[in-house]
């Protein structure tokens, strides 16, 4: 093969997959990997990776990006530093949210993210469409059409004013997807207990953020991540369960799946490495941690850690909502606002990988393999996002060396978003991405960004496995004769 032919060539690396590691060169040409193997021809760019982990870059499927919140607030990220965020933690790819309001058709609301995407993504991205009103054509026209598109993803709340959905919309929305081929995803949680847990704080002057933890009650997960696999099953669509919490909600997922319902689902890093008690913080400072579902506790950290070995839960994603501390973000509604009223979200594009890295491979927790696994094999091949998300002939050169021996101790303000705190400061991990490449493509070297602004483009969903429905469910007989 002549040696013009290879644009780029890794050179003595460890190549790692979700099924195994083994030494190899990578040669990529015109962005996609061409090559693997020992003694590649010479390429027009060499990466020497002695003593380094060659894996794919990270797939993070759950990530808000540049959105207006159902309370309409804006938050801290745009694509550009979103993605530059991401990139620094060794992240190659993002599915963030196409957030529809009521009163808004969905497929403007795509188009308008879109434009978004395409001026400021530095890296590969796909959408989720959040569906809050199936009235018009949004259900009959919309819908199908951006399906058609290859924007298999749809994101449903059951809680949460002016972006839930009652329980016949949400049927709807799922017979929908089953017709034209999408998983649809959901944040789970009983809005009922939510507002009657909170209406009780507020009236016992309970309105610090610390009580926010109580305002969600596991209960509330727990009937509805069960109710929503009950819908799965009656309409033998698959769907997502986002962030999953609770020991019982791990339980309810492997009791689903274990009946044959088409359930996938995810955890995230705060609820592995962060318990309630991270809400005992002086003043307003607690805000800062405000999340929804919120981090719980360690036996429910201990299940989690289970299910992710068991297989019960398939993927780890950051659940990226950054707001800034100040009016803009977490205090649009003063500094002394009661927590009802503080923005839910952290950042966490950056930190997902190195604290997974840290956890599973330079702490010996599940190996390096189910770290490749959870955070990009599998997100990829649930989402449908060809070409993401694994190390072989043919795939996208969306790859991350990492130096499996740097230790570093997150600051107060270190990471490259525009949230302006780390969540986990003062936590050291040991593993960092040094060079990340995109569709080959260096855009982090050595710990400093080379890829520019809308140099990213989006991934079209192809319907995956997680994605066929079920044969013979109840609901699915009722259109037959």
């Amino acid at each position: 093969m002549p040696t013009e032919s290879l644009d780029l060539v890794i050179r003595g690396g460890t190549v790692v997959t979700a099924s195994g590691q083994f030494g190899a060169d990578v040669a990529v040409r015109n962005g996609k990997i061409a090559m693997l193997g020992a003694g590649l021809p010479r390429g027009a760019r060499e990466i020497a990776a002695e003593g380094r982990y060659v894996l794919p870059g990270g797939v993070d499927t759950h990530c808000h990006i540049e959105q207006i919140s159902g309370a309409g607030l804006m938050n801290a990220d745009t694509f550009e530093t979103a993605t530059r965020s991401a990139a620094f933690g060794g992240t190659t790819t993002v599915v963030s949210f196409a957030a529809q309001h009521p009163g808004k058709r969905i497929r403007d609301v795509v188009a308008d993210y879109a434009v978004l995407a395409d001026r400021g993504a530095l890296i590969d991205y796909a959408f989720h469409m959040i569906v809050a009103d199936i009235s018009g054509e949004n259900l009959t026209h919309d819908i199908p059409a951006l399906i058609a598109d290859d924007h298999r993803s749809i994101k449903i709340f059951t809680t949460y004013d002016k972006v839930r959905l009652d329980d016949p919309s949400i049927l709807s929305v799922l017979d929908a997807a089953r017709a034209g081929g999408a998983l649809v995803c959901f944040h789970a949680e009983n809005d009922g207990l939510i507002r009657h847990a909170t209406a009780r704080l507020l009236a016992e002057g309970k309105t610090a953020p610390r009580y926010h933890a109580l305002s969600h009650p596991r209960a509330a997960e727990i009937e509805a991540l069960e109710r929503m696999c009950r819908f799965s099953e009656f309409t033998g669509q698959p769907i997502m369960l986002f962030h999953v919490s609770t020991r019982e909600g791990a339980e309810i997922v492997r009791a689903a799946r274990t009946r044959g319902a088409r359930v996938s689902a995810e955890t995230c890093p705060h609820y592995l490495f962060m318990t309630a008690d991270v809400l005992d913080q002086p003043g307003n400072q607690a805000a800062a941690f405000m999340c929804s579902p919120p981090q719980r506790t360690p036996d429910d950290q201990a299940a989690l850690w289970q299910a992710l070995a068991r297989g019960d839960l398939q993927i780890v994603t950051s659940d990226h909502a950054p707001y800034r501390m100040d009016a803009t973000g977490k205090f649009a509604h003063g500094t002394d606002a009661p927590f009802n009223r503080i923005a839910n979200g952290m950042p966490g594009l950056e930190v997902r990988l190195p604290l997974m890295f840290n956890a599973m491979v330079s702490e010996g927790r599940l190996g390096i393999e189910k770290f490749v696994e959870l955070t990009s094999t599998a997100p990829a091949d649930i989402f449908g996002l060809a070409g993401k998300g694994r190390i072989a002939p043919g795939a996208d050169a969306d790859i991350a060396i990492w130096d499996p021996g740097k230790r570093v101790t997150f600051g107060v303000n270190d990471l490259h978003d525009n949230t302006g705190y780390n969540p986990f400061a003062g936590h050291s991990v040991t593993g960092w991405p040094e060079t990340v490449l995109s569709r080959g493509e260096v855009v982090i070297g050595n710990g400093k960004l080379c890829g520019s602004p809308g140099r990213g483009q989006r991934v079209r969903m192809a319907v995956s496995q997680a994605m066929r429905p079920a044969r013979g469910s109840e609901g699915a007989a009722l259109g037959t004769k």
